[in-house]
């Protein structure tokens, strides 16, 4: 199945397809006013052709298409606000949408203006009757709790004025909630004069409520508290609440203003409770009845809310993707010259010359389905700024390019490096990762992401799923050469086996009592493939392991760098610029080749001749006493006067490749800059028609930096 669909990815590339850009050529469309709309929709689903802004000097207010573009911001907040409370309702999207026959923006509009309409409606009649239910529940909560403070042998029980000066109080208090604004009236005195109030309150408030009813009435009142047996839900955050009842006695007027005020500052809803217990009894099988109305009520409500939102779901997703590409055409449009006169649309863009068949057919296609009397032309011109990249990529490609394009865009027409990247990058990666255990892991991943391809691609996934599904094929190699690197390494989940025959090297004595301390005897040729196991926990095994990765490290990131250099060269002999071959490219391959391919020379020759040399006292006294005698640390006859011979092309290969080319090009600058000021006066009628950036980019100023030793140390990186 993988070797069938690289197949069809590779059937329309070439090779000089992958190694290059496109070839572009920059077009002028004059589009009729009445086919443009489906003339930019259907270029946009192609994809080949980036427009050029020609109204850069208008604001987004002073564009033609404005309204439109407002209209589609509109419907797209609406859109928002229906997949929110989709989303808040728990209402799970159906991935497949249903079928709607196709609408125009301006009926989908309605339709949108009518969902949110109902929709707010209807949130607005729940949170009502919401609110009502809670102010039932809470005064049938105070009825209970608040009579058992009220209810004595006569059917009451006041306290006299001794018992105002107990008070009882607890720990929990955050801060308020909302106020209810409930018309309280005075209670029941008795010939003393003592009244009571009774609500409910949120009990984490409770401690600084009661503090401040003792302060404000000076310790005059009785305050008694019940915690409600049900939680209360928050209109707001639809949470639930735990709430306390509470009752306060009190003395006087003055009393009762002053603890109704503290009431409505903590958000305590206030209830009156009378004191006959018939007419407690009444009122609580009132409110119970209206309570179960209401409960009904809510859940109607609820149903036809949820019913509503998923119908609304449905058809969501193709609503986003229909206003958003609307929204993308009409912002396209506002990129084009509108000429009144002719009432056409004129525009600019870049396009791949392979596309412009494509394209020619879009247009005719677009014309057709408007049925407008006048075709649009397009007609290649002559442009001025540098055409920009296009890379032709598909599923396989598209991720290593974007890897790429993370660290910097090729310019036009130059070599592309994601090409090389689709093999060193997962091959290095394997060099890293290194085990055939954890690669099968990692390849049965691949596989199922490659099998259910079809079917994840219609999905919405999230955006750890979306990267790792878009990465598939990448994965997938990295996986196989993990196991081969791993094969290499014999490590499956960091264990050796004994995959290819026995080891080479046996114990020193039956027990192997010391065979990690003494060391091991080689008996038999070689393992056949890879580390051979008995490494592992050995003596030698730090030493061995590490050497060998280390210095394969090295000689996979010289082979790397001298790539980029050779493709440097490859560029600048596409483009005919010899001066980056004379002083960028060779004095980068010496200075390279003269130090770190020296070095993994010297690693190449110790692995075959099995040499002891100790090769970073080689390197390090290469640069501080070149000609001293190497002693035991000569690898091969002639390797001093080697080592002085490359020390010194080092030397000359550094300010090489640093100082000529800036300077040569400042004077080519400058030169060129003087020869147009002369030649002002016999400026031809097309060059004053030139547009004002592109003059500005023929006068900028020569920069040292952009040329100078960052841009060559970055080439040469």
């Amino acid at each position: 199945m993988f070797l069938d669909k690289m197949e069809k990815f590779l059937d329309n590339l070439t090779p000089m397809d992958l190694m290059r850009s496109e070839k572009m050529t920059f077009v002028q469309l004059i589009i009729p006013a009445e086919s443009a709309h489906r003339a930019i929709s259907y270029l946009g689903e192609l994809g080949l052709l980036q427009f050029r802004d020609l109204n850069a000097d208008k604001s987004p207010f002073q564009r033609t298409f404005v309204n439109q573009v407002k209209r589609c911001a509109e419907m797209s907040r609406k859109l928002r606000f229906f997949k929110d409370q989709i989303n808040k309702a728990g209402i799970m999207s159906s991935s497949h949408t249903a079928l709607q026959p196709e609408i125009d923006l301006e009926d989908l509009e309605i339709q949108l203006a009518e969902h949110e309409h109902e929709l707010i409606e209807m949130n607005s009649n729940s949170d009502k009757l919401r609110q009502s239910y809670n102010e039932l529940l809470e005064f049938k909560i105070v009825l209970q709790k608040a009579c058992g403070f009220l209810v004595s042998s006569h059917g009451r029980a006041i306290p006299d004025e001794r018992e105002l000066q107990e008070n009882v109080y607890s720990n929990d208090f955050v801060e308020t909630t909302s106020l209810l604004e409930q018309e309280i009236r005075p209670g029941p005195s008795n010939p003393s004069g003592l009244r009571f109030i009774s609500g409910i309150i949120c009990k984490s408030k409770l401690l600084r409520f009661e503090r401040m009813l003792f302060r404000a009435t000076r310790g005059n009142m009785l305050f008694n508290q019940a915690p409600a047996d049900d939680q209360i839900m928050d209109p707001v955050s639809a949470e639930m609440i735990e709430k306390t009842v509470f009752v306060v006695f009190f003395s006087g007027e003055q009393a009762r203003t002053k603890i109704l005020k503290i009431c409505e500052a903590f958000g305590a809803n206030c209830y009156p409770v009378p004191e006959d217990i018939s007419k407690q009894r009444q009122i609580t099988r009132e409110v119970s009845s209206r309570l179960t109305d209401l409960e009904a009520t809510l859940d109607a409500g609820l149903r036809h809310r949820n019913k509503a939102l998923a119908s609304v779901g449905e058809h969501l997703s193709d609503w986003m993707n229909m206003v958003r590409r609307e929204k993308a055409v009409y912002d396209t449009l506002n990129m084009l010259n509108f000429d009144v006169t002719k009432k056409c649309l004129v525009g600019e863009g870049w396009c791949p010359i392979f596309a412009k068949t494509q394209i020619q057919e879009a247009l005719q296609r677009a014309t057709f389905d408007s049925s407008s009397q006048v075709g649009i032309i397009c007609h290649p011109m002559d442009a001025v700024e540098s055409p920009p990249t296009y890379f032709r990529t598909n599923s396989f490609t598209s991720p290593y390019q974007e890897i790429v394009d993370a660290y910097g865009v090729a310019r036009y027409q130059e070599a592309n490096p994601a090409v090389y990247t689709t093999i060193i990058f997962p091959f290095l990666f394997a060099v890293m990762f290194g085990d055939w255990g954890h690669g099968i892991c990692l390849l049965l991943g691949a596989l199922i992401l490659i099998a259910r391809e079809s079917k994840l691609s219609t999905q919405k996934l999230g955006s750890f799923m979306e990267m790792l599904f878009g990465g598939r094929y990448v994965l997938l190699l990295m996986s196989l050469f993990s196991i081969y690197c791993g094969l290499i390494y014999n490590e499956f989940f960091s264990v050796p086996f004994h995959i290819f025959g026995e080891s080479a090297y046996r114990c020193r004595d039956n027990t192997c009592r010391d065979a990690h301390t003494i060391g091991l005897v080689k008996v038999r040729d070689p393992y056949p493939f890879g580390v051979d196991p008995k490494w592992r926990g050995s003596r030698s095994e730090l030493a061995f392991l590490n050497s060998m990765k280390m210095k394969m490290s090295i000689l996979l990131g010289v082979v790397h760098m001298n790539l980029g250099i050779i493709l440097s060269y490859f560029n600048a002999r596409f483009f005919g610029n010899s001066l980056d071959i004379r002083y960028q490219f060779v004095p980068q391959m010496i200075f390279l080749n003269s130090l770190f391919g020296y070095l993994s020379l010297l690693i190449v020759v110790k692995w075959c001749t099995g040499s002891q040399a100790d090769l970073y006292h080689v390197m390090i006294y290469m640069f501080l006493s070149p000609t001293d005698n190497l002693g035991d640390n000569e690898l091969f006859w002639g390797q001093r006067p080697l080592q002085i011979v490359l020390l010194l092309l080092a030397l000359i290969a550094a300010p090489w490749m640093l100082f000529p080319k800036p300077f040569i090009l400042k004077k080519i600058h400058t030169e060129r800059f003087q020869g147009r000021s002369y030649g002002m006066l016999n400026t031809s009628e097309m060059d004053l028609e030139e547009p004002d950036s592109a003059r500005q980019h023929h006068h900028e100023e020569f920069n040292f930096s952009e040329l100078g030793s960052l841009r060559t140390f970055y080439c040469f990186l």
